[in-house]
Parts: C-alpha cells; structure tokens; sequence
C-alpha cells in the first residue's frame, strides 16, 4: 500500500544497528535504557546488546487504543518504575516511533526529574511529533505496519 510503510525484521535490525552507532558517535553513554512497552521492547533490547548496556528498564504507558484512536493524556500503567533505580542515571529511552510525541514527551518529562540526563532514540518519527528525539532512524508521515504487530488478535 502507498500510505503505509512496511519495516521488515531484517531492517529492524539494520534500524537499531544504526540508532546505536549514532549514538555512540555522539558520544552519549548511557547507564540504562529505559523501554517504552509494547514497541519499545524492541528497541531497547536491540540497542542494549548493540550498545552494551544490561540494565534495561520499562515504562508502560497506554496512549493508543486503536488506529487514530487515542485516550485524552498518556497513561503510566504497573508495575510502576523505581525511581530510586534511575537516580542520577544517564537514560536512553527506547521506542518505535515517535508519532504525536506525547508518550515520548510524558516519559522523559518523568525521567528528567530523576536522572542526570534523558535522550530518545526512535525508529521513525512523524512531522507532528512534539518531541524532537535525539537519534531517529527515519522520518515520515505514512502508517507504519511493524514486522511485530499482529494483524489480527489470537486470542482464546
């Protein structure tokens, strides 16, 4: 479909490769990557290994709720994260994409009261962000069809 991007496993890969090396060019370290659940997940655990970083962390945030479909403000759902973990932590936080940005937006405002410094690596991010992450893969406007999203639900 023309209005939809389709990323395969294979350019996940090469994706985070170079989110990763972007970032160790800017010469960012970080001490923790912090995951925004579900797409997040990704993200963070391919950076972690590409990165070397073990200490990987989750936000679960609920924002989305369908296709276009969104609830008024972000979410924090449990387990809540352990402020006393990220204190004075240099933070990588890690997600799919960053479309309206408010998810990412909630999330480092949550971090910056806690660590010593907050960055976003994405990789897409939409021209009406909000966020202006600091390490993108891509950018672009057209839907996004991830090689983990299921296009329909398995349920029992």
């Amino acid at each position: 479909m023309a209005d939809r991007e389709e990323l395969t496993w294979d350019q996940f890969g090469a994706a985070t490769r170079q989110l990763a090396a972007a970032v160790v060019a800017d010469g960012f370290r970080p001490d923790l990557i912090l995951a925004v659940a579900r797409g997040g997940l990704f993200v963070a655990g391919a950076l972690g290994y590409a990165l070397d970083v073990k200490n990987l962390h989750m936000m679960n945030v609920e924002y989305y709720t369908g296709v276009d479909a969104r609830l008024d403000a972000p979410v924090l759902l449990p387990p809540l994260p352990d402020v006393a973990e990220l204190g004075g932590a240099r933070v990588l936080i890690a997600d799919d994409v960053a479309d309206t940005g408010a998810t990412l937006r909630f999330v480092r405002d949550f971090c910056a009261e806690h660590v010593a410094e907050v960055r976003c690596a994405v990789v897409y991010q939409k021209p009406q962000s909000e966020v202006d992450c600091e390490y993108i893969w891509r950018r672009t406007d057209l839907w996004i069809e991830f090689p983990w999203s299921s296009p329909e639900l398995l349920r029992s």
